[in-house]
């Protein structure tokens, strides 16, 4: 990746970084919000199938409410990767290595971690990760 454009690690000067603190916090909280919302969403869908004898396989109900409940715990369990993620970045800045791509080592351009502050990767990068599906074309 020798072609990835190069960042000064001070071009994320203190502003820069108390903005991007502020961003990773308050997706956090969001985050945590949304967490504690599907939880209550995943305790109603048990709640009203215990009080209904509920045969997955029998009940024509069934398929739907099984995949409402995989559903809402999938949800839930992406959200809690995010705020994981969310807490590395933030590690990530009292280290201060934030802002620096994993992958070739350049430093991650601001607009992309504007939009993406949990960002580990540059554009170059991220497009390169053989774990990605590629995008159709």
């Amino acid at each position: 990746m020798g072609d990835a454009p190069r960042y000064d690690h001070e071009e994320l000067g203190p502003s820069a970084l108390a903005a991007a603190r502020s961003r990773l916090t308050a997706d956090r909280n969001d985050t945590l919000d949304r967490v504690a919302a599907l939880g209550r969403d995943f305790d109603g869908i048990v709640a009203a199938n215990a009080l209904v004898a509920v045969d997955d396989e029998h009940d024509p109900e069934g398929a739907s409410t099984a995949f409402e409940r995989a559903h809402v715990a999938s949800l839930m369990a992406r959200a809690h990767e995010h705020v994981h993620e969310l807490d590395q970045a933030l590690e990530r800045l009292e280290r201060g290595d934030y802002g620096q791509c994993e992958g070739c080592g350049a430093m991650i351009p601001p607009e992309r971690l504007e939009i993406r502050p949990a960002a580990t990767t540059c554009v170059l990068c991220a497009r390169s990760d053989p774990r990605r599906p590629p995008r159709p074309t």
